[in-house]
């Protein structure tokens, strides 16, 4: 017996879209570098750790 897997109406839309645009497949893949991958800079974040002033233990004094 062959289960078939449960597919949504909006998973249906999404894929069907997809297959008709695929330039967004492309720009999701900008975006994404875009926003997440990144090259760390150690240093910069240490320098940035030194000079910034800690909060105050109570936000409101």
């Amino acid at each position: 017996m062959k289960l078939t897997r449960y597919v949504s109406e909006y998973e249906q839309f999404l894929d069907s879209y997809i297959a008709e645009h695929p330039a967004v497949v492309e720009d999701q893949r900008r975006g994404w570098q875009i926003w997440w991958d990144r090259i760390v800079d150690l240093d910069a974040q240490k320098r940035q750790a030194k000079d910034s002033v800690p909060p105050k233990p109570y936000y409101y004094s």
